[in-house]
């Protein structure tokens, strides 16, 4: 755990720059032409690139204590985020068939991933049918993703890092056979989880909830025409590829037998500041495994986790390269 002679902990403000990726992406929708590219390049080219400039705290920073600035950081992530969706299809509708209508949906659905899914998390684990919590369903709703939070709380946390856990990758898969495996077979939980409740049918929220996400994607198709529909589909694809890429470097090879109690070495965790400023400490991920209920800005860092070779931005692209990841992978793995 932390050691006593760490520093106080960092300012609430360094958080403020993960509002930069909806921020550019709004921007570059706006401006149209070359400029829609604006968040594709922010977060996955010099994204990269600030976390190994930037660097890690050593020793690692404790976590704070008062919340009220992070809880309004999270509202203003979300309102953000349906003003980012509001310009892509605007640009849609403008441009129609056209590049510009692809690279602003690239775009969009890297901001949809961060201030949409990782605030619908964040909020996910907060009170059921509270403000957060409906606004947290609506994010999900907006990037068609709604069963997460029934999947995410009940079976994810529960079973993490055992072959049982649809969402934790195995030793030696690929982040490209991870995504074809987890995403149906995450739905497909999340509709036992709410069958085992003698929801069924329609009542099942997993099912109404895919209804309803064709509907939203038929009523847009309806009003903006069918290349605005596509491009809100291809947002949402966009994010989704971005939380289930997290997923799969976050607990990647590491294995948990049947009855074995979870411990922070079940998780992989990385201090990058860049990383942990603009993605609301969900590299800190051991400490919410052990205590789901924490807030992110009060997680600390464990130092019996396995740590990831580089941040979450940095390891994109080797994990994108499944013989390279492996590579680098391998040996850092517990008991390898």
């Amino acid at each position: 755990m932390i050691q006593s002679s760490s520093p106080k902990p960092e300012a609430w403000s360094w958080h403020l720059l993960g509002l930069l990726t909806p921020l550019l992406a709004m921007s570059g929708n706006l401006a149209g032409g070359w400029w829609v590219l604006t968040g594709l390049v922010f977060v996955e080219v010099l994204g990269p690139i600030l976390d190994s400039a930037l660097g890690r705290a050593e020793p690692a920073r404790p976590p704070r204590t008062s919340g009220r600035p992070f809880e309004v950081l999270l509202y203003v992530h979300a309102l953000l985020h349906f003003v980012v969706l509001g310009t892509l299809l605007a640009r849609a509708s403008s441009d129609g068939l056209a590049w510009t209508t692809l690279g602003a949906a690239l775009s969009t659905g890297l901001s949809s991933g961060v201030s949409g899914i990782i605030v619908a998390h964040e909020f996910g684990h907060g009170r059921p049918r509270s403000l957060g919590w409906w606004l947290g369903q609506a994010n999900l709703l907006s990037v068609l993703y709604v069963h997460f939070t029934a999947e995410h709380n009940h079976t994810h946390h529960r079973l993490v890092a055992t072959r049982d856990d649809p969402a934790s990758a195995r030793r030696g898969e690929s982040l490209w056979a991870f995504v074809v495996r987890t995403i149906p077979a995450q739905f497909a939980d999340a509709v036992r989880v709410h069958a085992s409740n003698g929801k069924r049918g329609f009542r099942n929220a997993a099912l109404r909830g895919l209804a309803l996400q064709f509907a939203l994607v038929a009523v847009i198709g309806l009003l903006g025409g069918i290349w605005v529909a596509a491009a809100f589909a291809l947002q949402a694809a966009i994010a989704v590829f971005q939380l289930e890429y997290i997923n799969y470097i976050r607990h990647y090879g590491l294995e948990r037998r049947p009855g074995e109690r979870q411990t922070a070495r079940h998780s992989w965790q990385t201090e990058q500041r860049w990383s942990r400023w603009t993605l609301l400490e969900l590299t800190r991920h051991p400490a919410h495994h052990l205590k789901a209920s924490v807030p992110f800005w009060q997680l600390q860092p464990h130092d019996d986790a396995p740590e990831l070779p580089f941040g979450y931005y940095g390891c994109f692209w080797i994990a994108v390269v499944p013989p390279l990841w492996r590579r680098v992978m391998g040996p850092r793995i517990p008991g390898a």
